[in-house]
């Protein structure tokens, strides 16, 4: 048998401090799990939930609710576009395809659109444009830029350098080269990281229309606002129902591209 490999006592320590850094979280949170189960809040929590039902299947709400469902998937996909124009553009630098200085700079554009959540580019964007779905889209899209552009990137790093090396060694030019050769190995993860980030945003939209940008979330923020708890409960079902949708279809395209 061949002798076993060496112990990396790096990974072991670093699981010691993640496991004590669990330890540290418990311990100085206050979470009081025992007001949670109390007769006291379970009633509570009944009587919360006993008014969403039934949910109101009225006609007019129903339309007005499909229109805000429309409204969000539109901020979510027009921002992913928007998303992955940018982070292609970007991608290339940031692979370091135009050297190092630029790749550096565009990792550090990159890193400062991600960090920043859409809740916070939604104050800024909403305060720049106003309130509406104009202001949630571009929040979006700065956000996913960050997100799609390091991915494209990486992807782009990892890629196979021999094929686009011997397109340019036998006198193709380099653009050619890296459409014919580096971007068809990149393109089906690419395609993934996409779908992925555009059901990502679904969910991000609903949230972002709680400060104003449109859709099905200020349609929520409106109704619980007002205790009007049927409304209310349509909004959330109709908000289940478009991510099982848009999951359901993202899950068919990537089968089709993993083919």
């Amino acid at each position: 048998m061949p002798p076993p490999p060496a112990r990396s006592w790096g990974t072991l320590v670093l699981f010691a401090l993640l496991l004590l850094l669990v330890v540290a979280s418990f311990a100085t949170l206050p979470l009081p799990w025992r007001d949670f189960f109390t007769l006291e809040s379970i009633k509570n929590m009944a009587e919360f939930l006993a008014g969403f039902a039934p949910p109101d299947l009225s006609t007019p709400f129903l339309v007005k609710t499909g229109i805000a469902a429309a409204e969000t998937l539109a901020m979510s996909a027009l921002g992913t576009i928007i998303a992955v124009a940018v982070g292609l553009a970007l991608a290339l630098p940031g692979a370091g395809r135009w050297g190092r200085a630029p790749r550096a700079v565009v990792r550090g554009v990159l890193n400062v659109l991600r960090s920043i959540p859409e809740l916070v580019w939604a104050s800024v964007t909403l305060i720049a444009v106003g309130l509406g779905p104009f202001g949630g889209t571009l929040a979006l899209a700065a956000h996913t830029s960050g997100v799609l552009g390091r991915l494209f990137s990486d992807s782009l790093e990892n890629a196979a350098p021999l094929p686009e090396q011997s397109l340019r060694t036998n006198g193709a030019p380099a653009l050619a080269a890296f459409f014919y050769a580096t971007l068809p190995q990149t393109l089906p993860q690419m395609m993934s990281y996409t779908l992925y980030r555009w059901e990502n945003n679904i969910r991000a939209a609903a949230i972002l229309g709680v400060v104003g940008a449109g859709g099905l979330g200020q349609m929520l923020k409106y109704h619980l606002s007002l205790f009007q708890m049927q409304q209310a409960a349509t909004v959330i079902v109709a908000m289940l129902l478009m991510v099982a949708l848009v999951d359901a279809i993202s899950f068919g395209l990537r089968r089709l591209l993993t083919r």
